[in-house]
């Protein structure tokens, strides 16, 4: 009997970027091929920090996930001449190998060009890469509600706004990435409980149980929008 949905083989596959500690990627290794994000593999995690804890926590998942590393000082003192946007199209190359359906942004600490987004926009092709037969869709992780603390520092720079009476609520989303930061579409915001008085070890334990729930919901939600996936054999 023939399979009704023939991509439904071919795990959707998922590219994941890092810095840090990488606790919003495990949320996302643990959730890979469960009925929160099913049919899922992750098939890359990339740092622009060697020693990322994050690129630890692939490597020993199982089964492990290829890693790389690039770093934007190392690429400029290695490629004289080239620019940051040199090294954004370099890291889009890198992910662009791994034939992801959909890119995470998890605690990557770096703005990325408009070069990097219109490689997955698919309107700048490579030189010796494949064309794209779609669009790949490219989402962060922000610690802060839709236009309040955009860019670095997020988390301390609402919790002193929010002790100081500035603002009276404060939370999380995973936002469409767009070449404004922290600007694009949401595709989940949810509140944070904060207290008055508190630590803000208090609010950022709350935080980020948080974020590992609507990471995982968001880009359940992305990988659901681009079905099949790139990866399979039918047609896109």
């Amino acid at each position: 009997m023939e399979d009704p949905n023939p991509a439904a083989t071919s795990p959707r596959r998922l590219a994941v970027l890092i810095s840090g500690a990488g606790t919003n990627l495990q949320a996302l290794i643990d959730a890979q091929n469960t009925s929160t994000l099913p049919d899922t593999r992750i098939v890359l995690v990339l740092s622009n920090r060697k020693n990322a804890r994050g690129l630890i926590r692939a490597s020993t998942a199982l089964p492990p996930i290829p890693t790389a590393y690039l770093g934007l000082q190392p690429f400029i003192k290695s490629n004289p001449g080239k620019t940051r946007e040199d090294y954004d199209v370099e890291v889009a190359r890198i992910v662009l190998r791994a034939k992801p359906d959909a890119v995470v942004c998890a605690g990557w600490m770096h703005i990325v060009s408009e070069g990097f987004l219109d490689v997955f926009k698919g309107t700048r092709v490579l030189e010796g890469e494949e064309v794209l037969a779609r669009e790949v869709p490219v989402i962060n992780i922000h610690p802060a509600l839709f236009g309040q603390f955009d860019g670095a520092h997020a988390v301390e720079r609402g919790f002193e706004a929010f002790q100081k009476g500035e603002v009276d609520e404060l939370g999380v989303m995973v936002h469409r990435v767009v070449k404004e930061v922290d600007r694009g579409e949401p595709l989940i915001q949810r509140r944070v409980e904060v207290v008055k008085g508190e630590a803000i070890e208090a609010y950022e334990e709350r935080l980020h149980k948080v974020e590992w729930e609507i990471i995982v919901e968001a880009t359940r939600i992305v990988l659901d929008e681009v079905q099949p996936p790139l990866s399979s054999d039918g047609s896109s």
